[in-house]
């Protein structure tokens, strides 16, 4: 995945674990690379996540207020009023034959780091159930 990573070289790259940029500085930054592909524009000015990944919205949102508009979280005293990225409900066998599940839903399904489930078919309905270890099938399973 680091072969992907857009690297500034010479021009002063904006690294990891420095704040993003703002204001003038963010507005100067993201009008030097006016010519390279958002997404690169959005990692040299700091709007990556821990994981990587980059903080696309956030980047949009900066810029606006670079430019001085007032936006709706900034009138709730910074708190945004999204909820951020939701949980779909959906997932796919992936190559390797794993399925994720994902912790959005393990949260939601109060499970924690460390328990252990039974995992049981049910090939009339197409349903997996997780039991906790020590429950037999008649009980009622966890979802």
């Amino acid at each position: 995945m680091a072969a992907n990573r857009f690297s500034t070289g010479s021009e002063g790259g904006h690294g990891h674990g420095e704040a993003p940029l703002e204001g003038k500085a963010l507005l100067d930054r993201a009008r030097s690379l006016s010519s390279r592909p958002e997404d690169q524009i959005a990692r040299a000015c700091g709007y990556v996540g821990p994981s990587g990944r980059i903080l696309k919205k956030s980047f949009y949102r900066a810029l606006v207020a670079a430019k001085g508009y007032v936006l709706p979280s900034a009138l709730h005293g910074g708190v945004a009023t999204t909820k951020g990225r939701q949980a779909v409900f959906r997932t796919r066998v992936h190559g390797n034959g794993n399925l994720l599940i994902g912790q959005a839903y393990t949260r939601r399904m109060g499970l924690e780091p460390g328990q252990e489930f039974r995992i049981e078919l049910h090939k009339e309905t197409g349903s997996i159930w997780l039991l906790p270890m020590g429950t037999t099938g008649n009980e009622q399973s966890i979802g």
